[in-house]
């Protein structure tokens, strides 16, 4: 069977959705490939900070999720070797919340066959037609060829996308984390703060692999004799079917830098782009902002060609998105790598770093430059533009 679409995006994570909600905005269908049978809950919680509520906001999706979390104000790093603990105050509109409700949130924007989930890519090409104008062909493990006017690789990590357009290779950061999510049925009467517990060269939970028994098992095995009762509580509160363990991987920001991010109509967006380590917990933040300049500029070209995706101007759109997003992606993955680092190195001079100026002064540097940050607005399409979009559905 073959289709024909204008936009295919592969992926149903929070970029992937998060960039079909955009699209939606301006005008253009986007068809979403899911290689899972529902949307993936992976990651169980994320936090969220101004950036990446500035992001929703233009994605018109805000308005659902910030009833549902109260804001975290502030934060305690806790060394439980010294005992000492440090305040760490947050720019507004922190807020912590279930990955599974944002990616629900996303999906109620779209119609119903917008997602195909079960959708194995097997194989993609692309299909030159002359000039600057090209498409591309995906061939999924069903025998379905779907062939696009715009490609757009939102498929994580081990992007196959990020793979073909040549992107460099992962690097391990040495380190590795169990997540998981507790469940306090009667409560769990915690302040509304966000807690640190380090270790010197650990942070709790990691260096953990197997079943989820034996993760919940080592953490507690590993944070007893050290870490306060009520991480030790949470830890055994949690829900087994939410813990995963993974090594934490990133892109050097060299390579996003001076990779090749984009190929004529064909480009990445979210974890597929500029994979990083959770330190900064900017990861979902990023991937929101990516869907919002991305939609930007293809709404523009969308608009300006009077309501139609033409190939040959759309690589210029997709490329101008690259630009925009290149230098601003490297230096996140960079910050959350500097952060992981200077938190967990075990080197008399980053722990001097550490206890001097992290949480003093670097941490709120950092802050400011990564988390209040506004990736801008989607353009306003006319009812015309919207109705000629709505006839080729």
């Amino acid at each position: 069977m073959e289709m024909m679409e204008d936009v295919v995006i592969v992926g149903a994570g929070i970029a992937g959705l998060a960039t079909a909600v955009a699209l939606k905005r301006v005008g253009v269908r986007a068809l979403v490939l899911e290689r899972s049978e529902g949307l993936r809950a992976t990651g169980t919680a994320l936090t969220l900070s101004p950036n990446a509520w500035l992001a929703l906001d233009a994605l018109g999706v805000s308005h659902k999720l910030i009833p549902l979390y109260t804001p975290s104000p502030k934060g305690y790093v806790t060394n439980v070797s010294t005992g000492e603990v440090r305040e760490v105050l947050y720019p507004r509109q922190v807020r912590t919340l279930h990955r599974k409700v944002l990616l629900e949130a996303l999906a109620e924007e779209l119609a119903t066959d917008s997602i195909r989930f079960s959708s194995r890519l097997v194989a993609f090409q692309s299909l030159e037609q002359g000039g600057d104008a090209s498409m591309a062909a995906v061939h999924l493990e069903d025998g379905t060829t779907i062939k696009s006017k715009v490609l757009i690789g939102c498929d994580g990590v081990r992007s196959v996308v990020a793979r073909w357009l040549g992107l460099a290779e992962l690097v391990h950061s040495g380190r590795s984390a169990v997540r998981g999510l507790a469940v306090f049925p009667q409560g769990h009467g915690f302040k509304q703060e966000v807690r640190f517990f380090l270790d010197e060269s650990d942070k709790a939970g990691e260096k953990m692999s197997g079943e989820a028994e034996k993760m919940q098992r080592d953490v507690l095995e590993k944070c007893t004799e050290k870490f306060p009762s009520e991480y030790l509580d949470v830890v055994r509160h949690a829900d087994l079917s939410s813990l995963s363990w993974a090594p934490l991987m990133f892109r050097p920001p060299w390579g996003i830098i001076f990779g090749k991010l984009s190929k004529g109509n064909v480009t990445v967006a979210g974890d597929a782009m500029h994979p990083m380590t959770p330190d900064l917990g900017n990861g979902g933040g990023a991937s929101l902002e990516d869907a919002v300049v991305l939609g930007r500029h293809i709404g523009n070209s969308f608009i300006n060609n009077g309501g139609l995706i033409v190939p040959g101007d759309m690589a210029k759109a997709i490329d101008d998105y690259v630009k925009e997003r290149r230098w601003r992606a490297a230096m996140v993955v960079t910050a959350s790598y500097l952060s992981g680092r200077m938190q967990q190195g075990d080197k008399w001079w980053i722990k001097f770093l550490r206890d001097r100026a992290l949480y003093k002064y670097f941490f709120g540097w950092l802050s400011r430059l990564v988390f209040v940050y506004d990736c801008g607005r989607l353009p306003a399409i006319s009812f015309g533009a919207m109705d000629l979009s709505s006839k080729k559905d």
